[in-house]
């Protein structure tokens, strides 16, 4: 999307008072980096983006969080936006949860539409640490990237610097499509279980890409208290895993013999 309609346009002003979004760098320094520029080439690697300016300038790197898009408006107002789908969807013209946006010299802005405000936009982002793609890994980059070690899967799974692009949401989903324990270790993996989480991940992919969001999968409408697991009927279960609040079904998520579940409580 930013390569088809916003590439090549002069960028006039820069909106980055929101010094949370926009931190480490204080309100004005994005603007004084990017006014004069252009953006001239678009890149993505999981929900992370990264634009390169004319003339050598700084990166900017946009990253969506859990409910940000991207739009683009222009001055007849018409738009086109791309991201995940939130709760509420957001109608043609509404910005009151724009936190950073680009003018260009027609008029024209490019926005990070963010409700949750848990996007972020940053000068030069460390791109070299993300891991590869979860849209686009291959089976053996990623059985590299999730056997070993002693993290509980997980984590492992929501570690960008493993694997780009999965979500707290989309985790849960994989784990339970791959029958899997949130917090069996990755040593304990076997290459069967392996496959079974690449299958899960293409799955759970395909299905959020088709239904319009990561909170269509199978079994995130059972992630609560008194849910049930939408394949067996058994109690869902609830924890935290890698810092995070994870659910997965009590039957047939169990933990096997020697996957000890460290970071569960």
């Amino acid at each position: 999307m930013i390569e088809r309609a916003a590439l090549g346009r002069l960028i006039v002003d820069v909106d980055d008072s929101d010094s949370y979004v926009c931190r480490p760098h204080p309100p004005g320094q994005i603007r004084s980096a990017l006014v004069g520029r252009r953006l001239v080439a678009a890149h993505r690697r999981g929900k992370s983006l990264w634009c390169d300016t004319s003339d050598d300038g700084a990166v900017l790197g946009i990253h969506l969080g859990m409910s940000g898009k991207i739009v683009i408006a222009d001055v007849d107002g018409g738009e086109i936006d791309g991201g995940d789908y939130w709760e509420g969807r957001r109608v043609a013209g509404d910005y009151r949860w724009s936190r950073f946006a680009l003018t260009f010299e027609d008029g024209g802005r490019m926005m990070l539409v963010d409700p949750r405000r848990l996007g972020r936009i940053t000068l030069d982002p460390p791109v070299d640490r993300l891991g590869p793609d979860a849209a686009t890994v291959s089976p053996a980059a990623f059985r590299a990237a999730l056997t070993g070690g002693t993290a509980p899967v997980k984590a492992r799974l929501l570690d960008q610097r493993a694997l780009a692009g999965i979500g707290n949401l989309l985790a849960d989903e994989i784990l339970w499509q791959a029958r899997l324990h949130p917090a069996a270790r990755t040593d304990t993996l076997r290459p069967a279980d392996a496959d079974r989480l690449y299958r899960a991940l293409e799955s759970a992919l395909a299905s959020a890409i088709a239904r319009g969001g990561v909170h269509t999968g199978d079994v995130i409408a059972a992630r609560h208290p008194g849910g049930s697991c939408p394949r067996c009927g058994a109690e869902m279960r609830h924890g935290t895993v890698g810092g995070r609040s994870t659910w997965w079904c009590s039957r047939e998520q169990a933990l096997t013999e020697g996957q000890a579940p460290t970071t569960v409580r």
